[in-house]
């Protein structure tokens, strides 16, 4: 009985020790962590695939699942929440969700430029987003979709007032094909490039030239309390997702490979064409605060943002 009670009390310690520890695992064991993608995954994501394939964020010691988004995935709250460890937020997603008190902070950008883009019709005469008053454009029924088309068409020296809009969704790809719009809003990454390959003539009007600063369109980002408590993670993570895009940009093929063996489904053209046009702005490269002030001025200015955004707080800058 006293051997019975010594190994009971024994196996209670070490629940006791586990549970304190939170994970339980093993000396010297991997860390697990998840991330949460912004969208179906795609040439976009290639880096952190990549880093997933070649084992980086095996050699940084981290066992790394990575989850994509279902229809009732809100991954701010999954942050706030600590039901997800890391994820990828459209940049203006991680603006309103501090505004709305989630203590959210952004670690890195994947992508240097805005991926929002005026997808026109090359057939119907706009040659420049002010041609657009007059005529018809679709949007998601996004907010970020309202300021593109306001900041473009006012930047191009139009009265944005003038533009007709319709809601179409995710549908900019049929709806431009078969004419039912004149424009509409869109990833010049995603939208733009199967419209090309599809034979639909466009022109494509980013952002970016029309009024919008510079700014990072996807954030990988986690909550201030994995920030503040697991910075071992934080700083793994980071090298690990830096060195798969820079694997990325310097042997895409390969990266590639990567993503198609890790993703079923995704049709290799069709991503390489997406890889082809995003390179330039997928290389790594720490925040630029000035841009991201200029950023935060531009949604307050479009109504992206209701107050000033504390950008120091927002982001890890240095």
């Amino acid at each position: 009985m006293r051997l019975v009670a010594a190994l009971l009390a024994a196996a209670l310690l070490v629940a006791g020790a586990a549970g304190c520890g939170g994970s339980g695992a093993e000396p010297g064991a991997p860390q697990g962590a998840t991330l949460v993608l912004d969208f179906t995954p795609n040439a976009v994501h290639t880096g952190i695939y990549a880093a997933q394939r070649e084992g980086y964020y095996r050699d940084a010691g981290i066992d790394l699942k990575i989850r994509q988004p279902g229809e009732s995935t809100d991954a701010p709250k999954l942050l706030a929440a600590g039901r997800t460890d890391f994820a990828i937020l459209d940049i203006h997603d991680l603006g309103i969700a501090r505004e709305h008190g989630l203590d959210l902070v952004g670690l890195m950008p994947l992508v240097q430029r805005p991926l929002a883009a005026v997808i026109a019709h090359g057939g119907n005469g706009v040659e420049t987003p002010r041609d657009l008053q007059g005529r018809t454009v679709g949007v998601t029924g996004l907010p970020s979709d309202e300021a593109v088309v306001d900041s473009e068409v006012s930047a191009d020296g139009g009265d944005p007032a003038k533009v007709k809009r319709v809601t179409i969704g995710f549908n900019a790809v049929s709806s431009l094909a078969a004419g039912k719009v004149d424009a509409a809003t869109g990833f010049w990454n995603a939208e733009g490039v199967a419209l090309r390959r599809q034979g639909v003539p466009v022109r494509i009007f980013k952002v970016n030239r029309y009024g919008a600063p510079p700014y990072p369109e996807l954030i990988l980002v986690a909550s201030r309390q994995t920030l503040e408590h697991r910075p071992t993670l934080v700083h793994s993570l980071l090298d690990a997702t830096t060195r798969g895009y820079e694997f990325t940009v310097a042997h895409p093929s390969e990266a590639l490979n990567d993503l198609l063996a890790e993703v079923a489904g995704l049709e290799r053209a069709d991503q390489r064409a997406q890889l082809d046009i995003l390179l330039p702005d997928l290389h790594p490269a720490p925040f630029d605060s000035a841009v991201l002030r200029e950023w935060a001025a531009w949604d307050l200015k479009h109504g992206l943002l209701e107050r000033p955004l504390d950008v120091e707080a927002a982001f890890k800058l240095g």
